[in-house]
C-alpha cells in the first residue's frame, strides 16, 4: 500500500504538479478545526487568495483525522468497512489554472490508464446543474451513459456557509453484482457494492451571506481520493482491513491482545486507533481534558477498552506502535523519530486508565442487570465520565453493543449543571487535606533546587482518590517528589 502511494503524486507531476508534503494533523491556519481532515486544508488560504505559491497545480498525501467536531466518525470505526479515526487523502489540486476538463481526463487517465481499472467497473456523477462536466464525461471522454448519475446535494460543496463553493463529480467502483447495492441515486444507494474513489471539486462560485452565486474570477480544482479505499480495489478486496498494511496491523494486533479471532470487530478497532493516536502525538498532541488531548484520550480509551474486551487487561496498546513505525515509518520518517516519545505516552495512559476501568465496568454491568428499559440513564453516563473517566462515546459503544442508547439529554444537563457549580464554587475554600490516607510519601527536594521534573501519583477530590480533575473542579495532586516546602494553612 506504502508503495501505491509513493507513486500517486509523481504520475502527475509531468503534468506540472508540485508534490507537496503532507501538513501537520493540527491546522496551522484555520483555528475552526480539530484536526486536519482533508487534503484542501493546507491549500485552504490559496484557494481564497490569502496566501500566494510558487506555483499553481499542486498533488499531496495528505494525514488526515476525524473524530472530532463536524467530522467525527470515531463511534462507526470498526462497524464498517471503510469508517477510520486516521486515513490519508490523495489528491491533485490547481489554483486558478486547469479547471474542468483537465481534471476530469487527468482522473480518467489515472484510473484506467495507470491503475488499469475497467471502465465498465467505474460510475461517474455531477451535479444535476453541471451540463459543462456532463458533456465532458460522456462526449469527450466517452463514459457509458449508462454508467453516469446526475445528482444535488451529494454533487455540490461548500467550504461553509459563505466563501468557495461549487459543483463536484465522483467517482465510483463497482465492486459487483455479488454486493448489496444500487448506484448512486438509486433506492440501494448507501449499501456497499459502489464506492466513492474520487471526489473532483470544482470551486468555481463564492457564496454571498445572502446565498447568492457569485462567479469567481479563478475558478479552481481539489480533488480527493482515499488511500485507503481505492488500495483495496487494487487488492482485489472489498474492507479496507483487509488491505496489506491493516493485515500487518491486525496481526499485531492480535499478538498484542491474544484474541486469535481476526473476524473480531475490536481487533479492528484497535489496528485503527494506533494509527491516529500516534500521529498526533507525534503532531504534538498530548492527553489532556479538553480540546484535541480529549479527543486523543477518548480514542486510547476506546482502544484500551476493546482490549479489555477480548481479554486484554494489561497495558498492550503501546507495544503496537513498533508494528506501525515498520509499516509507515519509511513513508513518514517523523513517526519513526519519535517512536519511543509515542510509546511513553500512550503506556502512560494505559497505566491511567487501568487504575478505574475495571470498577467503571463494574459499575455499568450492575447499572444494566437493573435497567428496566433500552435507555441507560443520564446520570449513569455522568457518574461512569465523572468518576470512572468514561467518555460518553465509551460508554456509548458498550451500549451500542447491546442493543441500547443513551439518555443524552439527561446526561448534558448534569455535565452543564456541574459546570455551574464549579463556577459558583469559591466562596470558601476548603482544606482537602484534612483527614487523606495516601500510600507511600512525596519527597522533598527543595534543597537540590527550585525546580524538578515529578510524576503525578494521585489526584483526590473531597475525600476520595479520582482518576481526573475536571476544568473548575478543586482538589489536591500528589507528586512523586517536589522542590516545595510542605507547610499547613494557618501554621
Amino acid at each position: 500500500m506504502l508503495k501505491f502511494a509513493k507513486h500517486f503524486c509523481p504520475t502527475l507531476l509531468p503534468r506540472g504538479h508540485t508534490l507537496v508534503p503532507s501538513s501537520s494533523l493540527v491546522p496551522g491556519n484555520d483555528p475552526t478545526l480539530l484536526f486536519t481532515n482533508s487534503g484542501m486544508v493546507q491549500f485552504k488560504d490559496v484557494f481564497l487568495g490569502a496566501d500566494k505559491r510558487p506555483y499553481k497545480r499542486a498533488a499531496s498525501a495528505q494525514r488526515c483525522v476525524r473524530a472530532g467536531g463536524k467530522h467525527n466518525d470515531l463511534e462507526n470505526v470498526g462497524y464498517t468497512a471503510r469508517h477510520h479515526t486516521f486515513f490519508e487523502m490523495l489528491g491533485n489540486f490547481s489554483f486558478g489554472d486547469y479547471f474542468k476538463r483537465d481534471a476530469i481526463q487527468f482522473a480518467w487517465e489515472f484510473l484506467t490508464g495507470v491503475l488499469k481499472l475497467p471502465p465498465e467497473r467505474l460510475w461517474v456523477t455531477v451535479h444535476i446543474s453541471d451540463d459543462e462536466a456532463a458533456d465532458i464525461w460522456i462526449k469527450e471522454v466517452g463514459v457509458d451513459p449508462t454508467r453516469f448519475s446526475r445528482l444535488d446535494a451529494d454533487n455540490f460543496w461548500q467550504m461553509g456557509d459563505t466563501g468557495p463553493c461549487g459543483p463536484s463529480s465522483e467517482i465510483f467502483y463497482d465492486h459487483g453484482p455479488g454486493v448489496p447495492g444500487g448506484p448512486p441515486g438509486s433506492p440501494d444507494d448507501g449499501l456497499d457494492r459502489y464506492i466513492e474513489v474520487w471526489n473532483l471539486v470544482f470551486m468555481q462560485f463564492e457564496r454571498q451571506t445572502s446565498g447568492e452565486l457569485i462567479a469567481l474570477p479563478k475558478p479552481s480544482v481539489d480533488t480527493g481520493m482515499g488511500l485507503e479505499r481505492i488500495a483495496a480495489v487494487m487488492q482485489g478486496v472489498h474492507s479496507n482491513y483487509e488491505i496489506d498494511l491493516f493485515q500487518a496491523l491486525l496481526r499485531a494486533t492480535s499478538e498484542a491482545t491474544g484474541c486469535r479471532n481476526f473476524e473480531e470487530k475490536s481487533l479492528r478497532v484497535i489496528a485503527d486507533h494506533i494509527r491516529s493516536c500516534s500521529f498526533l502525538i507525534a503532531d504534538g498532541v498530548l492527553p489532556s481534558n479538553e480540546g484535541r488531548g480529549y479527543v486523543l484520550r477518548r480514542i486510547i480509551r476506546r482502544a484500551i477498552r476493546h482490549g479489555h474486551k477480548v481479554g486484554q487487561e494489561k497495558p498492550f496498546f503501546h507495544k503496537l506502535v513498533a508494528a506501525l513505525v515498520e509499516q509507515m515509518g519509511e513513508a513518514y520518517p517523523e513517526l519513526a523519530a519519535q517512536q519511543q516519545h509515542i510509546q511513553k505516552v500512550l503506556l502512560t495512559e494505559e497505566e491511567q486508565f487501568a487504575k478505574t476501568l475495571d470498577k467503571g465496568l463494574a459499575v455499568l454491568a450492575g447499572k444494566l442487570e437493573s435497567l428496566s428499559s433500552k435507555i441507560i440513564p443520564g446520570d449513569v453516563v455522568f457518574t461512569l465520565y465523572d468518576t470512572y473517566g468514561f467518555p460518553a462515546d465509551l460508554t456509548n459503544d458498550i451500549a451500542r453493543e447491546r442493543g441500547l442508547a443513551l439518555d443524552m439529554a439527561g446526561y448534558e444537563a448534569l455535565m452543564e449543571q456541574q459546570r455551574d457549580q464549579s463556577r459558583s464554587a469559591g466562596a470558601f475554600k476548603m482544606d482537602y487535606t484534612a483527614g487523606l490516607d495516601l500510600a507511600g510519601e512525596t519527597s522533598f527536594r527543595g534543597y537540590e533546587g527550585l525546580s524538578s521534573e515529578t510524576s503525578i501519583t494521585a489526584l483526590v477530590r473531597g475525600r476520595f482518590q479520582v482518576d481526573r480533575l475536571s476544568e473548575g473542579e478543586e482538589g489536591v495532586v500528589v507528586l512523586e517528589h517536589t522542590p516545595f516546602m510542605p507547610s499547613r494553612a494557618g501554621r
